[in-house]
């Protein structure tokens, strides 16, 4: 049966590698690549449109990256510093400051950046102004870490930028402070607006998934094929050593000059008798 090789183990493992292979490439992790490619377009369009239309006033919920205008007082003492960041490729500690709006909402203002002391601990930094302010800041979403906020360095401190880890009563999100802002203090680069290399990587996925298909189809149809590899090594034996010695005898029986040779050396045995 021609087939028949597509049943041994060594086999069935390659067909299951390839196709495990080639499911999670097409399957899994392009579609990963064109989600990631779909959030970084969304992004830029949110930027883009954020940084040319005007702020709205302050509401239940708004877009991300969305100019918002807030009108208030800081809470300096509810603040909190963002730890583990990196801006511009070097370490750094965000300032995040509870913000009382005119209307009783609290929200967490994102007021900037510093950088640490030593390369751990947290510098002075100015504190936001008192009284009533106006300011405007870009809506950003909750980030995943809720872990409550304690303290180090004679400041509370917070692993991720959660209205449950700074405290109670404050609503989810926070506001990112856009440059010239009361209490603004070194403020965040936005994100690049680029698309990146997602889409790319997904394409690459999807054309090593067909790939592997491609090389498994091949060399199954090679091996089906007479002269396979496998189909010729199944009917090979090896041949033992007196084998190999019995067919080299059997040669040299066949030549005709070891004929020559031995009735040359009897012709002389009987001249010399």
């Amino acid at each position: 049966m021609r087939f028949k090789f597509l049943l041994k183990p060594g086999w069935l493992a390659l067909t299951l590698a390839v196709w495990v292979f080639a499911g999670a490439c097409i399957y899994l992790l392009s579609p990963w690549q064109f989600g990631r490619n779909d959030e970084r377009q969304a992004q830029n369009s949110a930027i883009t449109k954020s940084l040319k239309s005007d702020a709205v006033p302050f509401g239940a919920r708004h877009d991300e990256w969305q100019k918002v205008e807030l009108k208030g007082r800081y809470l300096p003492e509810l603040e909190a510093l963002a730890r583990l960041r990196t801006v511009q490729g070097e370490a750094a500690f965000e300032v995040i400051t509870p913000f009382e709006t005119t209307t009783g909402h609290r929200v967490l203002v994102d007021r900037g950046y510093v950088r640490p002391v030593n390369g751990i601990k947290p510098p002075g930094f100015a504190t936001p102004p008192a009284g009533e302010v106006t300011l405007i800041g870009l809506a950003r979403p909750n980030e995943s870490n809720a872990t409550p906020a304690f303290e180090q360095d004679g400041r509370k401190q917070i692993y991720s930028i959660n209205n449950d880890a700074v405290g109670q009563g404050i609503e989810p999100g926070y506001y990112q402070l856009i440059e010239d802002q009361p209490g603004a203090l070194d403020t965040l680069p936005l994100p690049r607006i680029e698309s990146g290399p997602f889409f790319s990587y997904a394409l690459q996925w999807i054309a090593f998934g067909v790939m592997a298909v491609g090389g498994w189809l091949y060399f199954t149809v090679r091996e089906a094929r007479p002269g396979g590899v496998l189909h010729e090594g199944s009917k090979r034996k090896k041949k033992s050593i007196a084998e190999l010695l019995a067919e080299e005898g059997d040669e040299g029986a066949d030549d005709p000059r070891a004929e020559t040779d031995d009735a040359g050396q009897l012709h002389g045995t009987r001249h010399v008798t």
